[in-house]
Order: C-alpha cells, then sequence, then structure tokens
C-alpha cells in the first residue's frame, strides 16, 4: 500500500508476500510496480520501515536501491527505516 502525503515523501506500507511464493521475484515485481506507482503519482522519495527479523524484506529493499536512513516515525514495531529516490522533481521544483 502507498501512502501519500503531498509534498513529502510517499510511504510503502505493510507490503507482504506470501511464503508460497517467495524466492519467485514476485516481490520485486510488487515493489517496482508501486515504486512506478509512486513516480506516476508524482512521488520524488518513497520511505518505509521494516523489523529486523523480516531478513529477505531487508535484503530485498538494499538490493532496489533503498538506503537506510534514521528514523522518520514512531513506529513501535521498527528497527529500520529505508528510503529511496524515484523520481526527479521537475525544473519548477514540482
Amino acid at each position: 500500500m502507498l501512502k501519500f502525503h503531498g509534498d513529502e515523501p510517499t510511504e510503502l506500507k505493510r507490503m507482504w508476500v506470501s511464503r508460497d511464493v517467495r524466492g519467485l521475484g514476485v516481490g520485486r515485481l510488487l515493489l517496482a510496480e508501486l515504486e512506478r506507482r509512486a513516480v506516476d503519482h508524482g512521488s520524488h522519495t518513497i520511505r518505509l520501515e521494516t523489523n529486523r527479523s523480516l531478513r529477505e524484506a531487508i535484503d530485498l529493499y538494499r538490493s532496489a536501491g533503498y538506503r537506510e536512513v534514521g528514523a522518520f516515525n514512531a513506529e513501535q514495531y521498527a528497527d529500520h527505516w529505508f528510503e529511496k529516490c524515484v523520481g526527479s522533481p521537475s525544473p519548477t521544483g514540482r
């Protein structure tokens, strides 16, 4: 799910892939589609947080170009916060 906040970074929330299809590239395809939709919506940055126990998710985000950043929210169960630039602002800054 994507959460749009006007000029603020878009949040990616609750992405999940069934164990039955893990390792088949479904998560990478889903992430790429969500990024495409964020860009289509005018987003330039996507942020997400995750729990340290979700190793496959952390590896996916890192391999997809997300970089670890400082905490940007007070999510109780988050241990890692990530951010990725996905679109370029227009010359007018919009």
